[in-house]
């Protein structure tokens, strides 16, 4: 399977699976087991295994049935001490046992339930090794006396007291060290963890490998893992502590290369911690919010975006009580062709499999509303051991034999038919389980009875064999095929965020998911009991004991609503092979076929961001006395104009590749001077500089959509409008208390930012008089803000506006009510720059803290944060990659999908302040502190 490594079938036939739950595999010796002690040929060669609660004893042959005596049904236990006597043939030291109870398992060396035989029974071993077998007998002793304690608790100290003496007395062999220039970094005992048991040991760490050496030596000598494969690892909470570490060699694989588990999670952080900083050039930092911003964006498919969420949320294919949940995605079970393209297909993704049937639900929330404190609707979970191995135990019987104490389920409660499992789910008392990774894989075997395991007759007289498919499944690999389409249709992609709020998000824990009625036993979710605070062991155990089979509730990854899927311009997406896939494997569509032009300049644009990293500089001017704030160019690219902090506005043309025009904008009289120098308001740098500079600064320009009128913001809080045929000032817009700082145009309707703490909306219109063109403006709102607005920016319909202030706050707005739709504080400094996504999706924005921040604007959730080595300034973007300009002057191609710098681009010799790109994306220019303009293209 995919995410489930069943044992091969080898000659070895033992496993620990084949140990009770919670039981550890200590020792084993090469013995004989002496069926007639007169009789020579009667004895059988095998492995003689020492385990916390039983013996164990494993034959060469084959069609010998593997012997388990629990250790609390054993009445004696004895060392016979060889016979010297010269008369007879020599005996051996033998081990005899007398228990009540053996079990015999794989008789014949086929996987069926477990043979009881209950009855006195004593049984002989001799060991290969005579000298052993009185310390052997000592230990066994101690182990019965352990397992035939009254209280469990008092059983298993003695065992774990035992377990940690045997660590104690032994290290990690480093003679297994693959190089003789290796250095350990650190050692300590731990153990592995795998699907329902876990096998002790000793964890060393060097400065090449990671190595694991099993105290028994099984199922080998040593495990190692090159630290250079290495490219995730993750703490785990296991058995509700934090003590897991998970190591990955791969990207995209949900099983893990090794589950460890620590004693202290002192040790397991102080490895986490090495191993990252050691290979921080090939660990990547993902978070939920980064694997969102690529579902969002098609990188990745529904499929593995889910994937990533269970990993994030401490669900591991190696914990069965946290194994990965998937949802059903389909509701028809019975007709013979599957329409996707039919809504009631599918089944609703916004409710709980316990809410999809109302009567049951009403049922539910009646016994609810009676019950007293702590309440839950569920009394059983979505996901539990139980669970999972009722899908898998065709290809994991020995998982489900080691679970149910040697037996299978009764035939009939067995996974039989997907569209009768389908209808419990529905209308079941207690059945609310939802799937798991392999029903959308591509291994099939689990629907399958290939092993030919005799999983009993149901009460109709047939043979449990393989599952039932529904009429619209040709076979299991059809099946699967299908079910995969289904998880990626666009019915499912447009509702998938619902379930993962239920699961994963805000609608999992209080008042939330209560209305939503997803509310479990509280003992399933993280943080609902601190076992460590029971003082009885017994009860301790019992209650960690119940939680693990009860099945536990994801670790919560989202606290607000999880953004919908962005579909309508992409095909269905099949799963991609690397959640490092480039932009450019989407293929874009058209809507209908009068949006071939649009289709066309959004095939160019596309085009143009997969090559942004070839931009190469055309020409650079020198035009300022100070730095630039501002650029805007003529719809036919032949003007250029910049503002300046040097309180100009400068016409450049393109063609004779020199500036035409320059004009000052300065209304400043002495006593705003002085009253603007000792305002509250300026900052500290502000009061260094030349005040020529400062208090004459042209803050940014924008064109009017007639391609004649530029708008220049100022700090001296005025707009001014400048007419391009009459080269002259047209008008003057005093409306604000302060400086602006930035501002943005629409429909006649002017925006304005100022570090007065508002953004003023204007409407503007025109009055034609003879040689002059005039313009009225009238107030249409004043949208406040608790400080300095530092940069604004419309989305492409002009229907939302944000704002990012000095404070770090980002804020939406509707631009037609002028209500705040989204508030967040994402940044711990000012804001440079803030825009909207060309979908209008997300709102990126860069600040003084060196982040870029991405912002879902339907939900409000910060879903990418990208931390960048230096400050950015400004920036264009397409949603998933950003051309930003930093405080160094370098022009940074940055890749939000997988938080990397794609290219890194020498441009100006101060910090970039000011950035345009043309409709097209292939023209760019740029501003600095260095008082140049430089303009880009990008190459062939």
């Amino acid at each position: 399977m995919a995410f489930f490594k069943t044992q091969e079938r080898t000659k070895e036939r033992f496993s620990l699976l084949l140990l009770d739950l919670e039981e550890y595999y200590f020792e084993q010796y090469t013995a004989c087991h002496v069926t007639s002690p007169s009789i020579k040929e009667n004895k059988i060669r095998g492995s003689f295994k020492v385990c916390s609660r039983s013996i164990i004893f494993d034959p060469d042959g084959l069609t010998e049935p593997i012997i388990k005596i629990p250790l609390r049904d054993c009445q004696r236990i004895e060392f016979v001490e060889k016979e010297n006597n010269p008369f007879n043939e020599p005996q051996p030291p033998a081990i005899t046992v007398s228990c009540k109870q053996v079990i015999f398992i794989k008789e014949s060396n086929v996987i069926t339930p477990y043979r009881n035989e209950r009855g006195s029974k004593k049984l002989t071993f001799e060991l290969e090794g005579w000298s052993k077998t009185e310390d052997v007998v000592q230990t066994l002793l101690q182990l019965h006396r352990a397992s035939c304690l009254d209280k469990l608790g008092d059983q298993t100290a003695m065992i774990a007291a035992n377990l940690q003496s045997r660590l104690a007395r032994s290290s990690f062999d480093k003679n297994c060290f693959q190089s003789v220039a290796e250095k350990p970094h650190m050692e300590c005992p731990v153990e592995m963890v795998m699907p329902l048991v876990s096998n002790p040991g000793h964890v060393c760490v060097t400065n090449e490998n990671l190595y694991f050496q099993p105290l028994n030596g099984h199922p080998q000598h040593v495990i190692q893992i090159k630290l250079n494969e290495v490219r995730r690892i993750y703490k785990r909470r296991h058995g509700l502590r934090p003590l897991g570490l998970e190591v990955f060699c791969s990207e995209n694989n949900l099983c893990s290369d090794i589950y460890l588990k620590f004693y202290y999670p002192a040790d397991r952080d102080e490895i986490y911690y090495y191993i990252a900083t050691f290979l921080e050039n090939h660990i990547k930092e993902h978070t939920a919010e980064s694997y969102m911003l690529q579902w969002q964006r098609g990188i990745l498919s529904n499929y593995e975006y889910l994937l990533h969420l269970n990993n994030l949320a401490d669900r591991s294919c190696n914990d069965l009580s946290q194994y990965p949940v998937f949802p059903w995605v389909i509701a028809d079970y019975t007709s013979t062709q599957l329409d996707l393209a039919n809504s009631d297909t599918f089944r609703d993704l916004s409710k709980p499999i316990g809410a999809l049937n109302q009567e049951r639900l009403d049922r539910l929330l009646a016994r609810y509303g009676g019950m007293p404190e702590p309440r839950f609707i569920y009394g059983s979970h979505y996901s539990s051991p139980g669970y999972v191995l009722f899908y898998l135990v065709r290809v994991a019987p020995e998982h489900m034999l080691c679970l149910q104490n040697g037996r299978f389920d009764h035939a009939d409660r067995m996974f039989n038919s997907i569209s009768e499992t389908w209808k419990n789910c529905l209308e079941g008392a207690t059945d609310f389980k939802e799937l798991i990774p392999e029903f959308y894989g591509n291994d099939s075997s689990f629907l399958e009875n290939r092993l030919s395991l005799d999983l009993g007759r149901k009460q109709n007289g047939t043979l449990v064999g393989d599952v039932l498919l529904p009429p619209w499944a040709s076979d299991a690999s059809d099946f699967l095929k299908k079910h995969q389409l289904a998880l990626e249709s666009q019915y499912v992609s447009e509702h998938l965020h619902e379930w993962i709020d239920l699961v994963f998000g805000f609608k999992q824990r209080g008042t939330e998911a209560v209305e939503a009625h997803n509310v479990f036993h509280p003992l399933t979710y993280e943080g609902g009991i601190d076992c460590d605070s029971i003082e009885d062991t017994d009860q301790r155990i019992a209650m960690l004991t119940q939680i693990l089979e009860f099945g536990q509730t994801p670790k919560q990854l989202f606290t607000s609503p999880h953004p919908q899927r962005i579909i309508p311009r992409f095909q269905n997406l099949t799963r991609s092979s690397s959640v490092n896939s480039a932009v450019g494997e989407l293929s874009p569509v058209s809507l209908c076929e009068d949006s071939s032009f649009e289709d066309l300049t959004e095939e160019s644009r596309r085009m143009a961001w997969a090559n942004m990293a070839t931009l190469k500089r055309i020409s650079s001017h020198k035009i300022h006395k100070e730095a630039v704030t501002g650029i805007a160019v003529t719809r036919d690219g032949a003007s250029i104009f910049s503002t300046s902090q040097d309180s100009t506005l400068k016409m450049f043309s393109k063609e004779l590749k020199e500036f035409q025009r320059s004009v000052s904008f300065s209304n400043m009289v002495n006593s705003w001077i002085s009253c603007r120098f000792t305002s509250h308001k300026a900052s500290p740098a502000l009061r260094t500089v030349n005040l020529s500079a400062v208090f004459q600064a042209l803050s940014s320009c924008l064109m009017l959509a007639d391609g004649k009128t530029v708008l220049c913001s100022s700090w001296d809080n005025n707009v001014y409008f400048y007419s391009i045929p009459y080269g002259r000032r047209q008008d003057t817009l005093m409306g604000h208390d302060d400086a602006i700082s930035e501002m943005c145009w629409f429909d006649d309707r002017l925006y304005t930012a100022s570090w007065d703490s508002t953004v003023k909306v204007w409407q503007c219109s025109s009055k034609n008089q003879p040689g002059n063109k005039k313009n009225t403006f009238e107030l249409l709102a004043e949208l406040e803000h608790d400080a300095g607005v530092n940069t604004v920016g419309l989305n492409p319909a002009g229907t939302l506006l944000v704002s990012g202030c000095k404070d770090g706050t980002v804020t939406i707005w509707d631009t037609s009510s002028y209500r705040t739709l989204h508030q967040v504080h994402c940044h711990a400094g000012t804001i440079h720059h803030a825009a909207f996504s060309p979908d209008s999706r997300h709102v990126l924005s860069v600040g003084d803290d060196c982040c870029m921040k991405v912002m879902d604007v339907q939900t409000g959730m910060m879903i990418s944060s990208v931390k960048a080595e230096e400050e950015q300034r400004c920036f264009c973007w397409d949603g998933s990659s950003v051309l930003c300009g930093g405080r160094s002057g370098n022009l940074l191609l940055w890749d939000l999908l997988s938080n990397r710098v794609i290219s890194r681009i020498p441009a100006h010799s101060g910090a970039v302040t000011a950035m345009w790109m043309n409709e097209l994306c292939n023209t760019v220019i740029t501003g600095g502190e260095d008082k140049q303009i430089m303009f880009w293209r990008l190459q062939s």
